[in-house]
């Protein structure tokens, strides 16, 4: 564990990755580095990992904590990015693990100054790359009234989505919306049921930071690439926070898993579907005493598949 960040499903992931000590491995989303720190302690010298992130800060805890460690390079984007890295050298012969730690890390929930949060009063903001635009201010002020709707509805599963866009532009037209505590409030007076023990802006707030971040193409895209990198015998596991990340890699790791698609009437031998991955058990979930000890590790989904065949 790096900055006081408690990586989720830890025991559980490192089973799945099965980390062999000359192995070579990619953490996808380094967060605070929980997970590649164990990794690394399972490398020999001739192991190799290397650690992606978007955000700056995360990068900046990369290069604090393991920046003089040979075994592992450091590399800032977003993980759809992966494919482009294919042909240099870190990355060349592929990997035999790969990870996704999926959604908004715990310490960029807890600064303020991000605007991830309901709770803390800092700008509205949500951007995981701090450099990207547009910023969640930016695209609340500006985006038409139907699209926020879509956008609670379809990534927030929020059944008032209509009422809160129609809000939202009713009250930038006076004010534009700047703060998080702002958009909370606006949010809270739009729901007339709340859901018990469930602040009524989660769901919004999870909307638009998907919205903002692209999250669920961004591991649309991802996925086929991470495939296409694992060794044949290498593992991808992903671990998800909500339903809909969950369902893009269910479905994925369930396509995979049964090869190529054909006519359903047309008798094709089992052998032309060439499937790629194979997946390895059920989805896991934290324990008990985690779920205790660290309440972020309820909603957690690990879903682990195995490469199969020669890589592409």
């Amino acid at each position: 564990m790096t900055g006081g960040h408690a990586p989720v499903l830890l025991a559980e992931t490192l089973e799945a990755l099965a980390v062999r000590p000359e192995g070579r491995y990619l953490d996808a989303t380094f967060g605070r580095g929980g997970h590649s720190a164990e990794i690394l302690a399972r490398l020999a010298p001739n192991g190799r990992l290397v650690a992606m992130d978007c955000d700056d800060q995360a990068i900046e805890v990369a290069t604090r904590c393991f920046g003089e460690d040979p075994r592992m390079t450091i590399v800032k984007g977003r993980f759809s990015m992966i494919e482009r890295y294919r042909e240099e050298a870190p990355w060349q012969g592929g990997f035999d693990g790969i990870l996704f730690d999926l959604g908004v890390s715990s310490p960029q929930l807890d600064d303020a100054a991000r605007g991830f949060s309901f709770r803390r009063e800092g700008p509205l903001d949500m951007r995981m790359d701090r450099h990207a635009h547009p910023s969640a201010a930016e695209w609340l002020n500006g985006a038409p009234e139907a699209e926020i709707a879509q956008v609670l509805r379809d990534f927030g599963e929020e059944r008032y989505a209509r009422r809160i866009a129609r809000a939202v532009v009713a009250a930038r037209a006076a004010t534009p919306l700047a703060t998080t505590t702002e958009f909370a409030a606006l949010v809270a007076r739009e729901i007339p049921r709340r859901e018990p023990g469930q602040d009524p802006a989660t769901r919004s707030f999870q909307a638009v930071r998907i919205r903002i971040n692209d999250e669920l193409g961004e591991l649309t895209r991802a996925l086929p690439a991470a495939r296409d990198l694992l060794r044949p015998g290498g593992r991808l596991a992903v671990i998800s926070f909500h339903s809909l990340e969950d369902r893009i890699v269910k479905q994925f790791f369930v396509h995979e898993s049964r090869g190529d698609a054909y006519p359903s009437r047309l008798p094709v031998p089992q052998a032309w579907l060439a499937p790629r991955l194979r997946v390895l058990g059920r989805a896991r979930r934290a324990g008990a005493a985690e779920r205790v000890a660290n309440p972020r590790s309820r909603s957690a989904v690990l879903r682990v598949a195995q490469r199969l065949g020669d890589p592409s």
